[in-house]
């Protein structure tokens, strides 16, 4: 099973027919591992597919093959990858990192400002939330809206969560928070177009900040390997 060929898209309405299997396996997932998971519909992942808020992982023959959905919180300032089932057949294939870095990429065009974030018991989500640039946080961190703590209700831990006044429970909270992830303005292209000015400007500041110590070492007051120093300090060469 694991050489055939998986495709990784974007989920469409033609998909819908995949809702109960997917709700299904999402059910039996969470028994197996003891935890518990916010219970969706078969109706509600439909929709996802809809809105085009869903990743789906298909064989080339089209067997279902994992899933995970996008879900909007405080109106647009948190979202949440949702959902992530891998069916049993394909599982410690890698097709839940495809399904993840897609479905994360899709969060990323279609909430470029919002907070991602996400729960879990998964070791292995952990670690590929991590690879993806998701911290571990507290709770408190998380979105306050009260319709995401009550998809909770449906989770085995649920007293858990309560009686931990809603500040910890056996899930680990991650974030992604795009203002830590500062991405230049400037393109490649732009740089190469700019390479010759750039050089001309790093050639003069160079010459500005180097002459006191060129000019220290050849009156025999300091070592080449002092000014080297300071000079990669200063430019992070």
């Amino acid at each position: 099973m694991e050489n055939q060929e998986i495709i990784v898209r974007v989920a469409t309405p033609a998909d819908k027919g995949y809702s109960q299997l997917i709700t299904d396996e999402m059910e039996a997932s969470a028994k197996a591992r003891g935890t518990g998971i916010a219970k969706r519909s078969p109706e509600y992942i439909a929709k996802k597919m809809e809105e085009g808020k869903a990743v789906i992982a298909l064989t080339k023959d089209g067997a279902w093959v994992g899933f995970c959905y996008i879900e909007e919180w405080s109106h647009g300032k948190f979202v949440a990858n949702s959902g992530l089932i891998v069916s049993p057949a394909f599982r410690k294939s890698g097709v839940a990192k495809s399904i993840k870095q897609r479905i994360f990429a899709l969060s990323r065009e279609k909430y470029p400002e919002s907070k991602i974030f996400g729960l879990t018991t998964g070791l292995a989500v952990m670690k590929i939330n991590s690879d993806l640039g998701y911290e571990p946080v507290t709770y408190s961190e998380l979105t306050d809206d009260e319709e995401f703590w009550a998809g909770c209700k449906s989770c085995v831990n649920y007293e858990i969560l309560m009686s931990k006044g809603r500040k910890n429970c056996m899930c680990t909270a991650m974030l992604y928070d795009p203002k830590d992830h500062y991405e230049p303005v400037e393109t490649a292209q732009d740089f190469k177009q700019h390479s010759k000015l750039y050089e001309r400007f790093m050639r003069l500041k160079q010459s500005k900040f180097l002459k006191p110590f060129l000019k220290k070492e050849s009156n025999g007051g300091g070592s080449g390997s002092g000014g080297r120093s300071i000079f990669r300090s200063l430019f992070h060469l």
